[in-house]
Order: C-alpha cells, then structure tokens, then sequence
C-alpha cells in the first residue's frame, strides 16, 4: 500500500502556512460547493463518504453532527449552535495535529468554516494547548488571514453565512483532551469531564447544541466536499474509508508523520521510515497512542484500521505509533506512561485518583527490583478497579498498558523480582545511546 499526501502534500513548500500557498493547492475551493449545498446536504456528503472522527474512538463524523436538535426548543427559543474544534493533543507519542496547525493552519480553518455551516453555527472555537505557543500564534496568524480575505466574519463570499472563529488557548492538562472537561475549561471553569447525558450536541458550550471534533477530523473535510465520496472511499477499507495521519517515533530510522490509507500495516510504514534503527528487532509498540493496549512483533501485519486494530485487542486511537526495540525494559516503559496519567488525573473519581497513585507505588518498587510476586497480582487487581469504573476514560488508558504489558511481559515483571532490580540498561535505550567508551549505538 503507498502513502497517499493529501494533507500533508504541500508541508515542505517554503510558507505552507500562509494563504497563498494553501489557495495555490485548491485552497478554499471546497466553500463554494459547501455553499451551493444545503447545510443537510453537507452532513449527508460527509456521511457518505464515512469518515470517522480521527481523534480517538473512530465515531462516525457525519453521524455526529446529524445528532444536533433543529428546530425550536419546547419552550419556543432557539438556542445558538457551537462548533469547538479539540486541538489539545497531549496523549504521549500523539503527533499529528499540532504538525498539521503549524504546517497548513487553513486546512483546519476551511474545514471548520464548512462544519459550522453544516451544523448551522455561528461561532466556533478552537481549543489549542497552550504551551505549543509558535502553534498558537501561526493558527492566530492564519485565522487573521481569514478574517481579511473575507473568508470569515460576515457574508462569508457573499454566501450570507455568518462565522465568528475564536482560538482559545488552554492552560496545558491531558483530561481537556475529553470533550466534556475541554468544554467546561472553554467556559472558564476547572477541566473536568462532565456526567453524560446530556450530551454534548444536546448540551455543551453553554448548555447549548455543540460539536466537537478532532483537528485532522476537520481537516479532512475540504478534500472530501473537492473530490466527492466515492474518491475518499476509494481508499481505506469498507468501514474504515479514507487517508489517515499515522506518527511513528521512539526507536524508528526516520520518525514522522506518515499519511497513508487506513489498513496499511506497520510493516509497510517501517519500509517508509527505515525500519527500527539498524542493529536491533522491534520488542513492542502502540498502535493508537500509550493509552491503548500494546502489540508486540507478531502485530507487524495486521491491518492498521478501527475494526482490525480492536479485533486484536487494542484501539487505533490517534494512531501514534510508538516503537520500542529490544533495548527496553517494558516495566520501565510502562511507569513512566503510568506516572503521566497519575500525574494527569483531575481528581475527580475515587477509582483513577487513588488507582493511578497507587500504580505508580507499586511499578516504582518492581522496576527497582524491591517488589514481591504478590505485587503483580496487586496489579493487575487495582488496574481492574480503574478499569471500566472511573468516571471517563483516562482510568482505562491508565489501565490498558499495565494489563497488556503483563500479558506479553510477565517474565519481565518477575525477573526484575529475581534479579533485584532491572535487567536493562536505560541508557542503550534512548534514542541516541552512548557506551563509556563515547560509541553512538543507533
């Protein structure tokens, strides 16, 4: 399968992020046949073509956006519709939305000129991270652009659409990556996720009908009101269609942001990146960011799509690939993962506050070789408290690299009991190693 740049296909021009370039590459020339549409004809366009939401579970985006109530509310009013782009990536190893803003910003703007209109919005947001600030200010740059060129505010190329874009930028925590917590931060309040039902397209921002979708969701809008349906269906498979951002990093030849259909394999994006870095076989890795199970080498060919991925036990997620060779000690892999969500957890449910600090105590004391048998039962137990229980899902990502580690690497866990502590060196490990005597292991 080769790679297939649509959104990426212009990133190593000198200024892609500018408005010139983005037009020069059939920029902005999706809005006029949004335009020309019905605002339902537009979600039906997108439902056909069956583009799934590119930020985690793979809900269907059309689907989505058809969940918003029309119409009058039973007491007579009429409340306005939001639009909130989730631009908060800060999964570990999750890296292609921030590429994509910094690269070509107007993509993302286009799409959400043309979700808004669809949904019948009038304002919408873009909730970004606060500490990737170049991000921050070439989105801000980017939105200004916009605004002059007449392709937001008022009379939107005469079309008589309204659209008010604000970029918000957030106070930098991993549950505002959940879209009940990213809409309680927008309105000024602490994140955290909120109970369900009501739903956000029922009432979110504002307790008002709201979407809220990944940035390379949006993204992926423009080129599919371009080409039609059955050219974005022409690619991927039957239910998981389209092109896809894939990240690999950690210990790969080339890492990057590979944009291929949804199916390939990991064997066929090593073959782009080089492979794993020479002298070494690939241990284990993520298919959808540290939040998913692991798979290991016996995974190389399985398909890389939302129906596949699950079906051997894990999730595509955001589709971070991260790769870990035989220099990794996965217990210590899997504690740092574990101290980010310990870290992460907003507090708010008994289960992941008090579950994650106690797997950080007790993957602490393994990966030092001070634990007992007992611990690894102890493990699993609390990951299963968390598991399914806590109130959103940062608990299951918590839980999910401990029990799929202890399914592949249990001999690992039990010789760090025997040997009284880790067995690997985590300076061969980094990326670029050093031995003593100043040799660079790659």
């Amino acid at each position: 399968m080769t790679l297939t740049p649509v959104l990426t296909r212009y990133w190593n021009l000198p200024n892609s992020w500018t408005l010139d370039t983005y037009r020069a590459h059939q920029g902005y020339e999706a809005l006029p046949t949004a335009f020309a549409m019905t605002p339902d004809e537009v979600i039906a366009t997108v439902k056909d073509a069956g583009l799934r939401g590119r930020g985690g579970a793979g809900f269907p985006t059309g689907m989505k956006w058809g969940f918003i109530p029309q119409g009058p509310e039973p007491d007579g009013t009429v409340k306005p519709h939001y639009l909130v782009v989730n631009a908060d990536e800060s999964e570990p190893g999750t890296c292609k939305d921030i590429p994509l803003m910094l690269a070509s910003p107007h993509s993302l703007i286009e799409g959400v000129i043309i979700a808004a209109y669809a949904i019948r919005a009038a304002h919408a947001f873009i909730y970004v991270r606060g500490e990737v600030v170049p991000v921050l200010r070439r989105l801000q740059a980017a939105v200004a652009e916009a605004y002059a060129a007449g392709l937001l505010g008022t009379d939107i190329l005469g079309s008589g659409y309204d659209l008010e874009l604000t970029v918000h930028a957030g106070a930098g925590a991993y549950i505002c990556g959940e879209e009940t917590a990213l809409l309680d931060s927008l309105e000024g309040r602490r994140g955290q996720p909120r109970l369900r039902p009501p739903f956000p397209a029922v009432a979110g921002l504002y307790a008002s009908p709201t979407v809220v979708n990944n940035v390379e969701s949006i993204a992926s809008v423009p080129p599919i009101l371009r080409n039609g349906p059955s050219w974005f269906r022409a690619m991927g498979t039957e239910k998981s269609p389209g092109f896809t951002l894939y990240s690999l990093s950690g210990h790969v030849t080339r890492p990057g942001q590979y944009e291929a259909q949804l199916g390939v394999t990991l064997r066929e994006l090593l073959g782009y990146a080089g492979g794993v870095r020479a002298g070494h076989q690939l241990k284990f890795w993520t298919p959808g960011g540290s939040s998913t199970p692991l798979f290991t080498a016996e995974h190389l060919d399985v398909p890389l799509d939302y129906e596949n991925v699950m079906a051997h036990g894990s999730m595509l997620g955001t589709k971070a690939l991260q790769i870990f060779d035989d220099t990794t000690c996965a217990v210590r892999a899997v504690l740092r993962w574990t101290e980010f969500y310990a870290h992460e957890s907003c507090g708010k449910c008994t289960p992941c506050r008090e579950g994650t600090y106690w797997l950080v105590q007790l993957l602490t004391r393994l990966e030092a070789g001070l634990g007992t048998p007992a611990d690894l039962d102890k493990l699993l137990d609390i990951a299963d408290t968390i598991n399914g229980k806590s109130f959103c899902a940062l608990g299951d990502g918590a839980a999910s690299p401990i029990v799929s580690s202890m399914k592949y690497f249990r001999d690992e866990y039990i010789a760090h009991l025997e040997r009284g502590g880790c067995p690997f060196d985590p300076a061969r490990a980094t990326a670029w190693a050093s031995t003593a005597a100043g040799e660079v292991i790659r």
